[in-house]
């Protein structure tokens, strides 16, 4: 039952309302045009255009060894035997965690990183059958801002190549070899520095020094 005595809008009113009104179809339209475009269509193009002229990286740069993917070129992994070259350390997550990328966002000056790169050093010495007082590669010690560095210094790379060598009784030269096969240069040739894929390389040595089975 309708209320006779219910104010009812003025035409003053709905004149005012009216310019809102107008507005809201344009918006609405825009609105809906925008996220089409910027929520499908350029996602598609850019899609479409990665795999067509970049499949390797569009599909995450995936490493496989026998027909298995084993990892990403883009993405560490932890190496701890000591058979094999071991990468830079992670702070992500509980180490290479993609979904958790970071760094440890301690300041050089903060007593825990001190101390933390102070055991990795000796960690990394000990390991590498090095002396107390032989400077540790930075990368050997410390973790990169997003934690996932699939890469270290080919410092550190021959720092590792006698306890390799010795682990996989071969001779130190073959595995300097493959690591440089394994050194990737400069991107464009002056950007970055020289550094070495820990997981191709790894996969490199299996090829040309596998293990005895046990």
């Amino acid at each position: 039952m309708v209320d006779a005595a219910a104010p009812r809008p003025s035409s003053a009113a709905l004149s005012a309302l009216w310019p809102l009104i107008a507005q809201l179809r344009p918006a609405l339209l825009g609105f809906l045009l925008l996220t089409l475009i910027t929520g499908a269509a350029y996602p598609a193009v850019m899609l479409g255009v990665g795999r067509l002229f970049f499949p390797d990286q569009a599909n995450g740069s995936l490493v496989s060894r026998g027909g298995v993917v084993v990892g990403s070129s883009l993405i560490g992994q932890a190496f701890s035997r000591p058979e094999y070259f071991q990468p830079r350390p992670s702070a992500a997550g509980s180490g290479y965690d993609a979904t958790q990328s970071s760094g440890t966002n301690l300041a050089p000056a903060n007593p825990k990183l001190i101390a933390q790169v102070g055991q990795a050093a000796a960690a990394y010495r000990a390991r590498n059958g090095l002396s107390a007082e032989a400077p540790a590669p930075i990368d050997a010690v410390t973790s990169s801002a997003s934690g996932l560095d699939p890469d270290i210094s080919p410092r550190n790379a021959a720092l590792q190549v006698p306890r390799i060598a010795r682990a996989r009784g071969v001779a130190p030269a073959l595995v300097r070899r493959l690591v440089a096969a394994n050194t990737l240069g400069p991107d464009l040739g002056f950007i970055g520095a020289a550094r070495v894929s820990v997981l191709r390389l790894n996969l490199a040595l299996d090829r040309a020094a596998p293990m005895p089975k046990r």
